[in-house]
């Protein structure tokens, strides 16, 4: 049926496999179809009803045809085959890879019972690969995990015009990223809610082209309901939850009574080193002085752990706790040598964002908004 590199291969099954069900509805949603077009090339393509992908790859040789394979079980088999070109035969109800000395059976799959996937939705614009998937990482943290709250496990998704806002929460801390992007239309709007995990994974697994194609529907029409993103040959769509979200933009504070600039790294590891003595959801104080700032864990009867550490701070005195997870994974994501925090009292929220210099009235193109825990007193 056909010839290819082995390394093409292993790298287009991985990619497509990402998206097949682990515990699929009907058996036929863990295959994965594989079809050589008239043009030479290899077409593989998975679809669980949420999610779909697709990815077009050139072959050295091949037959036009259609089959349906264990999707995981090809992923596994090329992942293990020697560095030669593989050939891939079908034969009968069986497909044969074989690769050097290496010959691996697989049974096929109904491929007319395998569903059509999803109509593309009509091309947005487009956006740096790169600066997407740093965008999406810093806002998808946020997002919930639970599943019986699904309008918190996704971003939010917002279009104006050349600018593209991301936001996520979980109700105890709130991303928000903006980027500038390339609109097919200028006028373009439209706002979409992506499953948070689904959308992180995607724009991650892209960065192997320079740029990230948008397909989005504002309007409704074809491809209503469903997101798309395609870039190097690759294809993807995922199905939107319910727009319906909070308005986060009302939490976000405007004015503060105190500012704090630390070291990225070392904050980081002064937390971690301090949350040692923290249980699960205990918090990690924090109490600025002046040039300080002392970190705190544990109380009374249990074990404690206190640590101090230069800030650049100005303002009224503030003690302030939050919880170390969130604190740990809002630094992780500011991606910059100094953090900043601006506070308004210890029971509002508190604002981290990168401690780049900001003219006048601009806003960071990102803000990790965390709630603190009340602290007994």
């Amino acid at each position: 049926m056909f010839r290819v590199e082995r390394d093409v291969l292993a790298e287009a099954v991985a990619w497509t496999a990402r998206s097949l069900p682990t515990r699929p509805s009907v058996p036929v949603l863990a295959g994965m179809r594989l079809e050589v077009t008239d043009d030479q090339r290899l077409k593989l393509s998975g679809f669980d009803y949420e999610v779909s992908a697709e990815v077009t790859v050139e072959l050295q040789t091949g037959e036009p045809g259609v089959v349906l394979v264990s999707g995981r079980l090809l992923a596994e088999i090329t992942r293990a085959l020697p560095a030669q070109p593989v050939d891939f035969v079908v034969d009968g109800p069986k497909a044969v890879v074989t690769c050097g000395s290496a010959r691996f059976t697989l049974l096929t799959m109904p491929v007319e019972d395998y569903p059509s996937l999803p109509v593309m939705p009509p091309a947005a614009g487009k956006v740096g690969s790169d600066v997407f998937a740093s965008a999406v990482a810093q806002v998808a943290v946020a997002a919930g995990k639970d599943d019986t709250l699904p309008m918190l496990t996704g971003v939010r998704m917002e279009i104006e015009g050349d600018v593209v806002t991301l936001a996520a929460t979980d109700r105890y801390r709130l991303a928000v990223r903006e980027l500038k992007w390339q609109p097919d239309q200028p006028d373009f709007s439209a706002i979409a809610m992506i499953p948070g995990k689904t959308l992180a994974d995607t724009a991650k697994s892209l960065t192997t082209g320079a740029e990230v194609e948008i397909a989005l529907s504002s309007t409704g029409g074809a491809g209503e309901g469903m997101i798309g993103f395609t870039s190097g040959g690759r294809r993807t769509t995922t199905r939107l939850l319910d727009p319906e979200f909070p308005k986060y933009r009302s939490l976000l504070p405007t004015e503060f009574s105190a500012t704090a600039e630390l070291a990225t790294s070392a904050f980081v590891e002064a937390v971690k080193r301090v949350a040692l003595v923290a249980e699960r959801n205990t918090p990690v104080r924090l109490s600025f002085r002046g040039g300080e700032v002392v970190l705190e864990a544990g109380s009374g009867d249990e074990a404690q752990a206190v640590e101090v550490l230069p800030v650049n701070y100005e303002g009224e005195e503030i003690d302030i706790a939050f919880n170390h997870q969130f604190l740990l994974e809002g630094l992780g994501a500011i991606d910059s040598d100094v953090a900043r925090m601006q506070f308004t009292t210890a029971t509002k929220p508190a604002i981290l964002t990168n401690g780049k210099p900001v003219d006048g009235d601009e806003v960071p193109d990102y803000r990790y908004l965390i709630m603190p825990i009340r602290l007994s007193s």
